[in-house]
């Protein structure tokens, strides 16, 4: 059986409490998925291990965008069409305007999120990028029988949100990062079995697995299965993740628990 793990996201600024956006629960999540890492490593074929990755100078982060009195918009802010277009959010850089209300139209013509502005996290070369340290050595141990993690970096265009680790969600056309990853989509077609796991559940995950799932055929979503506690949803956003799993589970999506998976 050809086992492949696929971690989204399992990073600092998530899952650890000290992260700049901490997934409440995540700290645990990340011990019972090492854990149950560990318990297979000589079956697991391949792991994919999906990397948030940002700049400081990013459409989502406050440092983009200020108010009519030049104030910051502060985390967690919902940035909406009518808000651009009124002027109530603008660039801070004001020949970016233009593009900004571009992709927020984008967003809403896609049915995306609207625009949220996020606290800078997964800045590229700092601590809250890397992976979180139980999940980093188990992979170490798994390295060890000469495999090599699949790094899948997401995130560093500027101008997108990059929540799904497959695309972007307005991709680029002149940025192949932002487009459909269509390597990682077949190398996981290959798998007998997929394992899901990472943060955020409400979020990254969720977008994920959607877009792996509407890009795979309907047949192979059976061999997905999210492993259920090891991955937590953004507080605030617990409807989004309750919606997205009764989606997934609708369209054959499987779930189990870290200690009863493959036992």
């Amino acid at each position: 059986m050809n086992l492949q793990f696929l971690i989204i996201d399992p990073q600092n600024d998530f899952a650890n409490p000290k992260g700049n956006l901490f997934v409440a629960g995540a700290d645990k999540d990340s011990e019972r998925l090492a854990a149950m890492l560990k318990r297979h490593l000589d079956k697991i074929d391949d792991i994919h291990v999906t990397l948030d990755s940002h700049h400081w100078v990013d459409i989502a982060h406050p440092v983009f965008w200020v108010d009519s009195k030049g104030n910051h918009p502060a985390p967690f802010t919902t940035i909406t069409v009518d808000d651009v277009q009124t002027g109530k959010w603008r660039t801070t850089q004001p020949n970016c305007q233009a593009r900004a209300l571009n992709y927020v139209q984008a967003l809403k013509t896609g049915g995306r999120y609207d625009l949220t502005i996020w606290p800078p996290h997964c800045l590229i070369g700092h601590y809250g990028h890397n992976v979180v340290d139980p999940i980093a050595k188990t992979l170490i141990e798994w390295e060890n029988q000469l495999a090599i993690v699949d790094m899948v970096t997401k995130g560093s265009n500027p101008w997108t949100e990059h929540y799904s680790a497959v695309q972007a969600d307005v991709p680029d056309p002149e940025d192949p990062s932002t487009q459909l990853n269509t390597r990682l989509i077949s190398t996981l077609e290959d798998a007998d079995l997929i394992a899901l796991s990472g943060q955020a559940l409400s979020h990254c995950v969720a977008n994920t697995i959607r877009d792996i799932a509407n890009n795979f055929g309907e047949a192979n979503i059976s061999k997905m299965v999210l492993i259920e506690d090891t991955t937590s949803p953004v507080s605030g956003f617990e409807a989004l993740a309750d919606q997205f799993l009764r989606e997934m589970k609708g369209r054959g999506m499987r779930t189990a628990k870290s200690t009863e998976f493959l036992v």
